[in-house]
């Protein structure tokens, strides 16, 4: 029985899915068992990186997204990734059973708005023009929407990493999940160029020899090891059955941006497909937003490191800390 590219990419994406979403839960139990031991990666600690049960859902969540690499290979962006919904499913039920973390009526509610919005977008995705080599791929990076866009992501990654996570990063999930899902954007049109770099290859036409493969190699070497490290804080820190739909929301929304911007999506679709999209893209948000409302807030951790900016700061957090030991005398 024969597949097309299509079909074999929808495959891989499914596959993808079900081994990321465990992936959640595996590293998850073992960072759990790391903060027990030492200090807790959400506030700057390693100690996850001795405890086998991570390793198991680093190897898990890597043969995810080589799946998840190759189906890029054979699918346009607007298709696969949109499938990372699965994994929401797959992390919320094994987070249910194995972490004890309740998954009430609404964030269920919220979990299928965000499923169905992400159908919507996939019926009604338009169909991406495939680039025939790495150089025809580097003459769209290098337009200047694309650069603009890139700049924009680059720009508010930093002010995440450099601003927000040291004062909001314990306390609002959209800080660690944002810096992964910003570098996740990059890292799928990287990627994307790497497999039409590697399928033209073993077809015959070489492009190892083309700096711009190595270029696309390099970001997204960069891009993943970032994602990784903010994506162990963010686990570490939240409820996985918040983490997991938040994230996938939030790349799913910017990838296909992303795309769009550089593969020139949405040139030549009619007004019921766009508007059929943005049905999607409000749907998405819904669902967001119930999670959101629905989140428990999990234990205040020890061994929290606290960043100051001034004596005033550090004046008010002494504050405080003594207003709320008076309230619990």
């Amino acid at each position: 029985m024969s597949y097309s590219d299509n079909s074999r990419g929808l495959i891989l994406a499914v596959i993808s899915s079900v081994f990321v979403g465990a992936s959640f839960i595996l590293k998850k139990l073992g960072l759990k068992r790391a903060a027990a031991a030492g200090t807790r990666a959400g506030v700057g600690g390693y100690t996850y990186l001795l405890e086998p049960l991570w390793w198991a859902g680093m190897i898990t969540m890597i043969v995810g997204e080589v799946a998840n690499f190759v189906a890029y290979i054979f699918a346009p962006a607007v298709l696969v990734t949109p499938l990372g919904a699965l994994s929401i499913i797959v992390s919320a039920v094994l987070a249910h059973f194995l972490l004890k973390e309740p998954l009430k009526k609404m964030g269920l509610l919220g979990c299928v708005s965000c499923i169905v919005g992400s159908v919507v977008i996939v019926i009604h995705a338009p169909q991406e023009h495939t680039p025939s080599s790495v150089q025809e791929i580097w003459s769209l990076a290098v337009q200047p929407a694309f650069l603009l866009y890139a700049g924009a992501i680059v720009a508010i990654a930093l002010a995440l990493m450099l601003y927000f996570e040291p004062r909001y990063g314990q306390t609002n999930v959209l800080v660690y999940v944002g810096i992964c899902s910003l570098m996740g954007s990059m890292t799928v049109m990287s990627i994307k160029a790497i497999g039409i770099a590697m399928k033209l290859t073993l077809e015959g036409i070489s492009q190892l020899s083309y700096p711009q493969t190595w270029f696309f190699f390099t970001v997204a070497v960069i891009c993943v090891i970032t994602q990784l490290n903010y994506l162990n804080k963010a686990l570490d820190t939240f409820n996985t059955a918040i983490v997991s739909p938040v994230y996938y929301v939030s790349f799913t929304t910017l990838t296909i941006i992303a795309s769009a911007i550089m593969f020139k999506d949405w040139c030549g679709q009619d007004a019921s497909s766009i508007a059929s999209e943005i049905c999607g893209f409000v749907t998405i948000l819904c669902g967001t937003m119930i999670l959101h409302s629905t989140r428990e807030q999990e234990p205040t951790p020890t061994g929290i490191i606290s960043w100051y900016t001034s004596e005033s700061d550090k004046d008010d957090h002494f504050i405080s800390l003594r207003s709320s030991s008076y309230l619990e005398s």
